[in-house]
């Protein structure tokens, strides 16, 4: 092959490669910060705009889409739990799609019969539906987590391998934590279904580990790097932050966090850990500690946070949101607010976690649709998107990748952008 020849096929492979590196693989992207380095981001949309395509769903949901290469894969549930006190559980049915990304086309669908019983129906106000959970892979193999159904493991054809129980309990509010992946081991935040965080083996579904005592938590794990460069596992659970070694799961170091259960997943940056929950608190602790480090790590506390949705980190600050449809940014280094802003129009519920790209912040309301703030520290509202034809419900965070922005209702799923 003549060396010119051979230059171009490796460019055109290096090509092909970057062309489909920016991946979203898991709850809130890479890391589980809820952050992407993507660039010309839509800021504005409606039903014809700016929609690549529209793929319609089996069925809600909470969990948000991923995506891999040419697909996207996502999680629904259909026959019960679509309207307060009707429907029988024998014929709720789960679902994991997969998509090709660049048409919205279904490439295979898998269905699945729940363990039952699960929690009961009682309405959207307090209610997560049966598909919460956002899958993840390592490219070779997906991983979902359908609360006392199990984890499941597939290869990307969609063919099962093994299916592994964290736990048989179920709560009213559901389950909801994502898996995350971690060298060989697929973590289990199972504070509904065992009271536990679990580590299994990525390839058999083997327990690899085992911790106790993860009460009222409704968080993914994050994997923080501390200021020695080890990895920790930390956790917000009711009353208490925990920091697990991720080899054999002992506790490494805990500090005073929200005194209420908690949802909201934590964020860290540059070894500081940063918590919400309950409406009520929020706070910094630095990572790498050992035993109670609420005094010796603790960087500050405030009596504000967020009820359900996650943060984002970006340049020192922090952005959120609490209930009743106000936005904040608070400085990272001291808790101090920044600016606090009621969205105008309201916003209603937000229980999806925020995204950040291309300078703007993507917050998803329930039933308000996307509000784009600008990532500074001014308040500056960028657009107010809806989908006119569409007013079900969004509880899902996007995702976002190759300029594109995948979002979630509970009828249909968006490309968005170019």
């Amino acid at each position: 092959m003549p060396r010119s020849t051979l230059l171009l096929s490796v460019l055109l492979l290096f090509a092909a490669a970057h062309a489909w590196a920016a991946d979203w693989t898991q709850f809130r992207g890479p890391g589980g910060l809820g952050v992407s380095q993507e660039e010309g981001l839509p800021t504005t949309w409606s039903s014809t705009e700016n929609v690549v395509w529209k793929t319609p769903l089996p069925g809600p949901g909470a969990s948000s889409p991923i995506t891999l290469g040419k697909h996207v894969f996502l999680t629904c549930y259909s026959g019960y739990g679509l309207e307060p006190a009707q429907g029988d559980q024998k014929d709720l049915v789960r679902h994991l799609l997969c998509l090709d990304r660049t048409n919205g086309q279904v490439v295979w669908h898998k269905q699945f019969q729940p363990k039952l019983p699960e929690h009961k129906y009682e309405g959207e106000g307090s209610y997560h539906g049966y598909a919460a959970s956002t899958p993840t892979t390592d490219g070779q193999r997906l991983y979902v987590f359908f609360g006392k159904s199990g984890v499941y493991c597939f290869d990307l054809a969609g063919n099962q391998l093994w299916n592994a129980d964290v736990g048989e309990d179920i709560n009213g509010w559901g389950s909801g934590c994502s898996p995350v992946l971690h060298g060989d081991l697929v973590l289990i935040n199972a504070s509904v279904e065992n009271r536990a965080l679990v580590a299994l083996d990525k390839k058999t579904g083997r327990e690899v580990w085992r911790t106790d005592g993860i009460n009222s938590s409704w968080n993914t794990p994050l994997l923080v790097k501390t200021d020695k460069g080890d990895t920790e596992i930390v956790v917000s659970i009711q009353s208490r932050v925990f920091g697990f070694h991720p080899k054999n799961g002992q506790k490494l170091w805990d500090a005073h966090g929200v005194e209420d259960y908690v949802c909201p997943s934590v964020v860290a940056h540059d070894a500081n850990v940063y918590i919400l929950g309950a409406g009520n608190t929020s706070l910094a602790v630095r990572s790498g500690g050992s035993g109670d480090v609420t005094d010796s790590h603790g960087v500050w506390r405030v009596n504000k946070g967020s009820n359900v949705s996650s943060p984002i980190y970006h340049e020192g600050r922090l952005y959120w949101t609490r209930d009743g449809s106000t936005v904040c940014c608070q400085d990272a280094k001291t808790g101090d607010f920044v600016y606090e802003k009621r969205f105008r129009p309201a916003s209603g519920n937000i229980w999806a976690s925020p995204v950040l790209a291309d300078g703007k912040l993507y917050f998803v309301s329930q039933h308000k649709g996307t509000f784009v703030v600008a990532a500074k520290p001014e308040y500056e509202l960028l657009a107010h998107n809806v989908f006119p034809d569409d007013d079900s419900r969004a509880n899902a965070s996007p995702a976002v990748s190759n300029g594109q922005l995948f979002l979630r209702t509970d009828r249909n799923l968006y490309c968005l952008g170019k």
